[in-house]
């Protein structure tokens, strides 16, 4: 199963030998009902990413045409809601039906975040644990013969971020799909081989997937394609997905084909068996409509809030699928499609592909590759958008076009990414602090400072330079607001006639919070 994508470890949980069979409630019963959630401030930015749907239509068309797409369809998710479709070609050339955004492709290794999110709907559930051996589930993994005597048994969040020391196996993977359990328990027994122990490595694996997927099938009673039905597509209302295509409707099923000789090949389509794990891999068959739905479920886990928690997973759990568990890459001569430079670091997460760009932005993402099927969706939570796109063209790589997309909705649309509103307790400190600006008089009596305060800032320094720059700046016109890092960080300007004042505090975890660091710089006047 093909991932096309440019896709770290950073893990340090408890392991359990166990499997845990417990069902607590692990919700949250007491929280701060006064958390202000980030959000946005540009009431026009849906118009404007509506306004550069013609840009966006032309990259799509362009890319097709290129790139010898029998079909493709895309969608442009914003805020939780499919904005904008666009289709081009057919679904069946030789009936010449058209593709719509209603039309079913293969979507191969994006089936891989649905065996992911099922596993920890299952750990919250109290079911299973992430780092607690595979084979307490799957006791043919009790007769593997690992590479080294110091291997660790393979876990389920070795399987959950390629990290159990499989070989990368695309394209053998794809001819496993039809394979039921009986014949992947039989691969078990003859043993695997090894490319590195576990833990050591990233190496994309179908193989743990398809163990994930036989995990499933175990923890939850029923097999993984009807737990995945009835745990997420059903409760998202995604009521045409399906994982067998003799399942689907003629006019709706995407025909796959591979570009050969100038012309067009149509591929076998490839069976799903309703007793086999593999599915788990790369089975799932959806469409533009019903995809965009499960979009919307990861971006409406951010940012973190106190709004109802409603998703068939709970919102914190799709946010740890989105967590970069295992560096992967590292590109410091990458170029965005209009050839500027701008260095990433990849990881991958939960059946997920994350990047961060020297810019900050972060993405989200998976693509899928399968004889005749090529697609890709991604989303920049931050910015509360995403791009999906399915190609029926073998191993299509849509994974550029959709970057491509989203740089420039960003450009376009001139979008920023969500700001974080100021706590109540920065703002309070902040006006406490100004008060004694700047000469510090009765500072160390005035409680707002955390023990190890003057101790580090001596308060003839914090005089001295207070003073330098008030004279500095000159008659005070005002005092903006906090621009806040976080609950208990953030920065302000105060605003003087000839020069402005940058001050930069944070707070201590006492309750209530103190200031514990404070910087004070000229910054530039705008």
């Amino acid at each position: 199963m093909k991932l096309i994508i440019a896709s770290i470890c950073i893990c340090g949980f408890l392991y359990s030998c166990s499997p845990a069979t417990s069902t607590k409630d692990t919700s949250i019963t007491t929280y701060d009902s006064n958390f202000k959630a980030a959000g946005f401030t540009d009431a026009n930015r849906l118009e404007r990413i509506k306004n550069a749907a013609p840009i966006i239509d032309s990259l799509f068309k362009a890319t097709a045409i290129k790139n010898h797409f029998p079909g493709l369809a895309f969608g442009i998710v914003v805020d939780g809601q499919l904005v904008y479709t666009g289709n081009f070609g057919y679904t069946d050339i030789a009936k010449k039906i058209p593709v719509t955004s209603s039309s079913l492709f293969r979507i191969a290794s994006m089936s891989k975040s649905f065996t992911a999110m099922a596993i920890l709907k299952l750990r919250d559930e109290g079911k299973l644990q992430l780092d607690e051996p595979a084979e307490n589930y799957i006791p043919a993994m009790k007769k593997l013969k690992y590479p080294t005597s110091d291997a660790p048994l393979i876990t389920i969040r070795h399987l959950l971020t390629h990290g159990a020391g499989f070989p990368e196996d695309n394209p053998w993977g794809d001819r496993q799909l039809a394979d039921s359990d009986d014949e992947l328990v039989a691969l078990l027994e003859k043993q695997v081989s090894f490319s590195n122990p576990p833990g050591i490595e990233f190496e994309y694996s179908n193989l743990g997937f398809a163990l994930l997927g036989r995990i499933v099938t175990v923890v939850s009673g029923k097999p993984y394609q009807q737990y995945i039905k009835e745990s997420i597509w059903e409760p998202l209302g995604m009521k045409t997905s399906e994982w067998e295509y003799a399942n689907i409707a003629p006019d709706k099923l995407a025909h796959g084909y591979r570009w050969l000789n100038e012309t067009w090949n149509e591929e076998t389509l490839l069976h799903d068996k309703a007793d086999g794990s593999w599915g788990a891999m790369g089975g799932m068959i959806s469409s533009i409509d019903e995809f965009s739905k499960y979009m919307a479920l990861h971006l409406s886990s951010w940012p973190p809030s106190n709004a109802p928690d409603n998703g068939p997973v709970k919102r914190s759990s799709v946010r740890e699928m989105h967590h970069p568990w295992r560096v992967n890459g590292m590109n410091v001569n990458y170029k965005y499609t209009d050839g500027r430079s701008c260095p990433v670091v990849s990881a991958y997460c939960y059946g997920l592909g994350w990047m961060r760009d020297c810019d900050g932005r972060e993405y989200i993402s998976h693509s899928g590759g399968l004889p005749g099927f090529g697609s890709q969706w991604r989303i920049l939570p931050d910015y509360g958008i995403g791009v999906v796109a399915f190609a029926n063209r073998t191993y299509a790589n849509v994974g550029q076009v959709n970057m491509q997309v989203l740089d420039t909705l960003i450009k376009l649309a001139q979008l920023k990414p969500r700001e974080l509103p100021s706590s109540a307790i920065l703002e309070k400190r902040k006006n406490e602090l100004v008060k004694l600006l700047p000469d510090w008089k009765s500072a160390e009596q005035s409680g707002i400072f955390a023990e190890n305060f003057f101790p580090d800032y001596p308060i003839d320094t914090l005089k001295k330079y207070a003073q330098e720059l008030y004279l500095k700046a000159g008659n005070i016109k005002g005092v903006h607001q906090v621009k806040a890092e976080n609950q208990l960080r953030g920065s302000f300007i105060i605003e003087g006639e000839k020069a402005n004042i940058e001050i930069y505090f944070t707070l201590s975890p006492e309750n209530p919070a103190l200031i514990q660091e404070y910087h004070i710089t000229e910054a530039v006047k705008k």
